[in-house]
């Protein structure tokens, strides 16, 4: 598949994933392949400081876009600041600020859960229908809130039956439905929990949410290196250590190798493999590194229906 053709399938593409699997480094990625295309890119973070703007060598994203490399913009969405916008659209400027300070938002979603989602969703769906970006990437909270999160419009729906917030609700689960607006792409490590969880959640977001699944991100794959089995002791001096080395990365690469098996038996997704970098602090040439791994495997999935 061509990776430009990749990136239009869906205007909004919502990454998530269990905490600590990379899938904010997945979405920088994403991002720089796309912006390498020509397209432009606003990515949307929710949970705020999830190191995604350090990657890029910037500083802590806010509401207002900032760029972060050419054809990359982000801002980061929160609750009061999503109720401030919404309330001065519906005529309502005097009194948001204050209804943020005296703590609606709490009061309100105690009163009515997913309250705070769908403000949020509710922000993203204006941001897609606005036409701001070619492609927006959401960068979602950790799978296990991903769900509730995705969720949080049916279950609004269901509990306030009529009103803006009924109709914000109802909009957003139309996005959500359309695969043409919004798909969701999960991230995984090839690890026994993190392979649980991320096929867990994608049968949780295809029966309770009704959302479009793209590919899964295999991310932090070691490289297959052969010889591992060769003796250590040519090398003189360090053998042992050599010896042990070479088993670890031996036992590293079979444990991998078989959670991605089990992966494509129990989850009939498409897999794209990402490496390995063997750092903890991502810098932008990392970035690089993995958006033209990304693009690679995307070239080697299967061209969509009609599409040659």
């Amino acid at each position: 598949m061509d990776p430009r053709t990749f990136c239009a399938q869906s205007r909004l593409v919502v990454v998530a994933g269990k905490g600590g699997v990379g899938k904010t480094t997945v979405t920088a990625a994403m991002a720089r392949m796309a912006a390498d295309l020509g397209l432009s890119v606003l990515i949307v973070e929710v949970e705020g400081k999830t190191g995604l703007a350090a990657a890029f060598g910037a500083e802590d994203l806010e509401y207002d876009e900032r760029e972060l490399a050419p054809g990359i913009r982000a801002r980061s969405l929160t609750p009061d600041i999503a109720l401030v916008e919404y309330l001065e659209e519906h005529g309502l400027r005097r009194i948001s600020k204050r209804l943020v300070k005296a703590g609606l938002v709490e009061v309100v979603s105690t009163a009515a859960p997913g309250i705070k989602d769908i403000l949020i969703l509710g922000k993203v769906k204006q941001l897609e229908r606005g036409g701001v970006a070619d492609l927006i990437l959401l960068d979602a909270p950790a799978a296990g809130h991903a769900v509730s999160f995705l969720m949080s419009a049916r279950g609004l729906k269901d509990i306030v039956r009529g009103g803006p917030l009924h109709g914000q609700a109802d909009d957003v689960l139309q996005m959500l439905n359309d695969p043409s607006r919004c798909r969701v792409v999960l991230v995984t490590l090839a690890e026994e929990t993190p392979v649980n969880e991320v096929v867990e959640t994608a049968f949780a977001l295809e029966d309770r949410v009704g959302v479009d699944l793209g590919p899964v991100v295999v991310n932090g794959l070691y490289p297959v290196l052969e010889g591992l089995d060769a003796d250590p002791a040519a090398a003189g001096a360090g053998a042992s250590t050599l010896a042990e080395a070479a088993d670890f990365r031996a036992r590293r690469q079979e444990l991998q190798q078989a959670q991605v098996a089990r992966l494509a038996a129990a989850l009939p997704l498409p897999q794209l493999h990402l490496p390995s970098l063997f750092t903890v602090d991502l810098t932008p040439s990392h970035i690089d590194v993995l958006a033209a791994a990304l693009a690679t495997a995307i070239e080697g999935l299967p061209a969509p229906a009609g599409v040659r």
